[in-house]
C-alpha cells in the first residue's frame, strides 16, 4: 500500500487557502488586476465571503499569514514594499476571525502569531479564547519572526540569531502547552448555580515555569476549550526548523519548489515526527480555466499585472539579502543570514549557488517564486495529485492571485474532477478542526510533548 492509499481508499487531499490581510501577499502586484478585490481587505465582509465561499467549496481551512514589521531590506529602505503594497498595509489577521467562524459551521482557521514578542500568559488566552469563539476550529502557525524592522519596532536593536529563536520558541511551548493543558481539570466548570459555585477550586492549579527566558506563575484565564491547545502549525524548513516541527507541529507548510527536493524534506519531517501522525501542506498557485488555452490566457493576464519591484522587496526580505545591491546578471552573494535560511537553500537548489536576479525574476511569473500550476480542470487536478504522489504531501496551500476569481473558479472546476476522482471530500466530518484533519479526538495525541502537562487522571492518551 503507497502512501497514496489509505485503507478505505485513496488518501484525501487536504486544502487551505493562504491568504493574508493585506493587498498584496504572495503574487506581488495582482492587487492591481481590474477584477481583484484584495483591496477590500479592511471590510469585514471581505473575510465573512471568503469563508462562506471557501466553506462551500469544502476546504479544510484558512491559513492565515502574518508579519511583524515592514520589508526594508531591500534598498535600506521600506518605499518598494510601501508602493507595491508587499505586505503593507497589514491588519491583525487574529481580529477577522470570530466573524467568519459565526458566518461559517466546519472551516478551520490557522493563524500566524510571533511569539518572540509577547509573554506565554497573553498568547495562551488568546488561543483559547479563539478556541472557544470558533467552537474547536483554531490552529496556530508556530512563528518566531524574521525582520530586524520588528525587532527594532519592539524596542530591540535587532532580532535575535536564527536558532537562538528557536531555543526561545521550545521554552515558550512548554509555559504554553502547561497553560492550556494543566492549568485547569477537564471537570473543573460547575456552573452550579444552585450550589453557588461556578469553578471548583480544587481542580485548578497554578502553572509555575522557571526558565532562561520566561518566568511564570499563574492560573490560566481560561477555561478548557474543545482543543485545549489549537493545531500546531509550523513552517520552518532549515535543520532546526525541522526539529522543531518534528517535537511540536501537527501540520507542516513547505514550500513548494520540486517534488523530488520536497521529498526528501517531507521524509524527515515524518521520520522526526514519528510516530506521531504529521500532515504536510505544500505552498501552491493555481491558475485553471475551462480549457488549456484559457487557462493559458488567465496567466498571460495576471502576468501583465506582476510587480517586479514587488517581488524583489518580498525575497529581500525574506533571504536577508539585499537585492538592490546586485546587478541583473550579478551571482548573488547569500552569506550568513538571520532571516528565512530556508529561502535561500531553496533558491540556491533550485538555480544553483551563483544565482542572479534575472533567474530570480524569471521564476516570479506573478510576482512570486512560486510557480504556478496551469490548465484545465483534469490537468490541474492531475498536477496536485502528483505532487501527492511524488513529494507524499497531504494537501496544499492555495496562494490567492486574482481575488475572489482564483478560488471561485478552482472551486467550480477542480474540486468537482477531484471528487470523482475519490481524492477530496464530499462532506464536512463531524467535530473540531484537530478532529476533522486527523480523524481522531479534539486533543492533542499520546505521545506529544504536551500531553506531560495534564492532569493526572487525564493521563497521556486524553
Amino acid at each position: 500500500m503507497t502512501r497514496r492509499e489509505g485503507p478505505d481508499g485513496p488518501r484525501q487531499m487536504r486544502l487551505n487557502a493562504f491568504d493574508m490581510a493585506t493587498p498584496g501577499h504572495i503574487q506581488q502586484g495582482m492587487w492591481t488586476h481590474p477584477r481583484d478585490r484584495s483591496r477590500d481587505y479592511a471590510r469585514l465582509d471581505h473575510w465573512t465571503g471568503l469563508a462562506r465561499l471557501l466553506e462551500r467549496g469544502l476546504f479544510d481551512g484558512l491559513f492565515l499569514a502574518d508579519v511583524l514589521g515592514i520589508y526594508d531590506v531591500h534598498g535600506g529602505r521600506p518605499d518598494a514594499a510601501l508602493r507595491h503594497g508587499v505586505q503593507v498595509p497589514l491588519l491583525d489577521p487574529v481580529l477577522t476571525i470570530p466573524a467568519m467562524a459565526a458566518a461559517t459551521t466546519h472551516l478551520g482557521f490557522g493563524v500566524t502569531c510571533n511569539l518572540a514578542y509577547e509573554p506565554p500568559y497573553l498568547l495562551a488566552r488568546r488561543m483559547s479564547t479563539l478556541d472557544h469563539l470558533t467552537g474547536g476550529r483554531i490552529g496556530w502557525n508556530i512563528v518566531t519572526g524574521y525582520l530586524d524592522s520588528a525587532a527594532r519596532a519592539l524596542g530591540y536593536a535587532e532580532q535575535m540569531r536564527h536558532d537562538d529563536r528557536y531555543d526561545l520558541a521550545e521554552e515558550y511551548m512548554q509555559a504554553v502547552y502547561a497553560l492550556w493543558e494543566g492549568s485547569w481539570a477537564e471537570d473543573a466548570v460547575r456552573a452550579d448555580a444552585a450550589g453557588g459555585t461556578f469553578t471548583d477550586p480544587a481542580r485548578v492549579r497554578r502553572v509555575r515555569h522557571e526558565g532562561k527566558q520566561y518566568r511564570l506563575d499563574a492560573i490560566h484565564l481560561c477555561a478548557p476549550s474543545a482543543q485545549r491547545t489549537p493545531v500546531l502549525y509550523q513552517a520552518g524548513a532549515s535543520d532546526r526548523g525541522r526539529a522543531f516541527a518534528g517535537r511540536h507541529a501537527e501540520c507542516v507548510f513547505v514550500n513548494g519548489t520540486k517534488p523530488e527536493v520536497v521529498a526528501a524534506l517531507v521524509a524527515d519531517l515524518r521520520a522526526r515526527a514519528a510516530p506521531r501522525p504529521i500532515q504536510v501542506f505544500a505552498g501552491a498557485t493555481v491558475v485553471v480555466g475551462r480549457t488549456e488555452a484559457e487557462a493559458r490566457d488567465m496567466l498571460a493576464d495576471y502576468a501583465a499585472h506582476a510587480s517586479a519591484e514587488g517581488a524583489l522587496a518580498h525575497a529581500s526580505a525574506s533571504l536577508g539579502i539585499d537585492l538592490a545591491r546586485f546587478g541583473l546578471d550579478e551571482p548573488v552573494q547569500a552569506g550568513p543570514s538571520q532571516a528565512i535560511r530556508s529561502n535561500a537553500e531553496a533558491m540556491a537548489r533550485v538555480a544553483g549557488p551563483a544565482w542572479t536576479k534575472r533567474q530570480l525574476l524569471a521564476q516570479s511569473v506573478l510576482g512570486s517564486r512560486q510557480p504556478p500550476i496551469v490548465g484545465d480542470p483534469a490537468q490541474v487536478a492531475d498536477a496536485l495529485m502528483g505532487w501527492m504522489a511524488a513529494a507524499d504531501v497531504d494537501g496544499f496551500n492555495l496562494s490567492r492571485t486574482v481575488m475572489p476569481e482564483c478560488l471561485e473558479t478552482f472551486i467550480e472546476l477542480v474540486v468537482p474532477v477531484l471528487q470523482a476522482r475519490g481524492v477530496f471530500k464530499t462532506g464536512y466530518a463531524p467535530g473540531s478542526y484537530r478532529a476533522k484533519l486527523f480523524g481522531a479526538g479534539d486533543r492533542l495525541p499520546p505521545g506529544h510533548p504536551a500531553a506531560r502537562h495534564r492532569w493526572p487522571e487525564e493521563g497521556q492518551g486524553a
